[in-house]
């Protein structure tokens, strides 16, 4: 559903739910937050090092985290979070596979 800008906005969406994307201190760092195709390691390591890095210091992470926990954000670091860390807080940890 498009919101008066005619973005998309997540069913229910309420602005007051989303100002405090407005504090975020990954404001304009997308390069860092959110990888490019085919990223392998050891870049997408120090790309997810760096925006945590940026992070610890977001006065807005707690919010940032709930929000991508209750939304299942497949992509990106948000709240401090890698998409594994994301994955092991909805899912557990993975279990071992035993041959």
């Amino acid at each position: 559903m498009p919101d008066v800008l005619g973005t998309a906005v997540p069913p229910g969406a309420q602005a007051w739910r989303w100002d405090w994307q407005e504090m975020a201190r990954c404001r304009g760092h997308d390069e860092l937050f959110f990888h490019p195709q085919g990223e392998r390691e050891p870049s997408r390591s120090e790309r997810d090092r760096a925006a945590r890095g940026l992070c610890l210091s977001c006065p807005v992470r707690r919010e940032c985290a709930a929000h991508a926990l209750a939304m299942s954000e497949p992509y990106g670091v948000w709240g401090g979070l890698t998409e594994a860390d994301r994955a092991q807080e909805l899912f557990g940890p993975r279990p071992v596979r035993r041959r």
